[in-house]
């Protein structure tokens, strides 16, 4: 059930801002790669969590079960990256075309989030804990080049 509400709240969260991203980071002055840049560094963060096994960002202790899905859906799957790209594709593309690209894209993410209990059983913990760190990395990289090509541009 958790891989159907991320997905659906990625889903909404790239949809939204598909159609009013632009907007709404001039309502609030923000240029695309100052957002960049803020979402670089949690992604950073959420790579360094990754690898060292140490978590930075918990959870509200009375927080519902429903937000637990929060991190999952924003900003691992649909973070700053995935949200400047957004933004930056309307330049080139329709934004219809770019819609079915999401589509397509929610599609696997949602194929990847349900065979996460089959592939935890075909690999072990120690498996598990092998992906997540070489993950970590991917994603620490994905960030410092964020980060590195909105840095330059400001």
């Amino acid at each position: 059930m958790q891989s159907e509400k991320a997905t659906l709240v990625a889903g909404i969260l790239m949809i939204l801002f598909l159609f009013v991203g632009d907007n709404l980071l001039k309502l609030f002055g923000i240029d695309v790669g100052s957002f960049a840049i803020a979402g670089s560094i949690i992604m950073f963060i959420i790579g360094m969590e990754m690898i060292l096994g140490h978590n930075f960002f918990k959870n509200e202790p009375n927080a519902k079960s429903g937000s637990t899905v929060v991190p999952i859906a924003f900003p691992l799957i649909a973070g700053a990256g995935t949200l400047t790209t957004i933004i930056s594709l309307k330049a080139e593309y329709d934004q219809w075309n770019i819609l079915i690209g999401i589509v397509v894209n929610l599609v696997f993410v949602y194929v990847v989030l349900k065979s996460t209990n089959w592939l935890e059983r075909k690999i072990g913990d120690g498996g598990i804990a092998v992906l997540r760190k070489i993950f970590g990395i991917i994603l620490l990289s994905i960030s410092i080049k964020l980060f590195k090509d909105n840095i330059i541009n400001i």
